[in-house]
């Protein structure tokens, strides 16, 4: 799976105008699952980023988790994240799981953090979202999590 994580202050995933989650400090964890990609690849994810230390200690060193900070996670589905732009300036898309194993791959992503977070709020699979967040750092963090 491939994600890109923002340490946020604040973020916002809005949907035909309204909102449909939201969280204060945390992480808005943008998520794209790939073919290969299994249910235990989404739980070993969702190990990563409720133990990725990136929050500040009283020293001002990135040291503590969203776990240990209690933040909220925000977590929103994006095929394209796989974009490939090898071959132009159109990106190609086909390095992204379909749409059906992407959705119950999301769908384990969340299952699996609310199962083991207490603030998890998220997007909507496949609609047209709007995101609004303020970065804290900033600090934005790419990340693969292979089979």
């Amino acid at each position: 799976m491939i994600a890109l994580v923002q340490r946020v202050s604040e973020a916002r995933v809005v949907v035909d105008g309204r909102a449909v989650g939201a969280i204060g400090s945390g992480l808005l964890v943008l998520v794209c699952a790939q073919p290969a990609d299994t249910e235990a690849v989404a739980d070993k994810l969702v190990d990563k980023l409720l133990k990725l230390r990136i929050f500040s200690d009283e020293a001002g060193k990135m040291n503590r988790s969203v776990v240990d900070v209690r933040g909220g996670l925000l977590v929103v589905s994006q095929f394209t994240l796989a974009a490939d732009l090898a071959s132009g300036n159109r990106p190609g898309f086909s390095g992204a799981a379909p749409p059906a194993q992407g959705r119950a791959l999301y769908e384990r992503v969340l299952a699996t953090a609310r199962a083991r977070h207490p603030q998890v709020e998220a997007g909507v699979f496949g609609a047209d979202m709007k995101i609004h967040l303020v970065n804290d750092g900033p600090v934005t963090i790419p990340m693969l999590v292979a089979p």
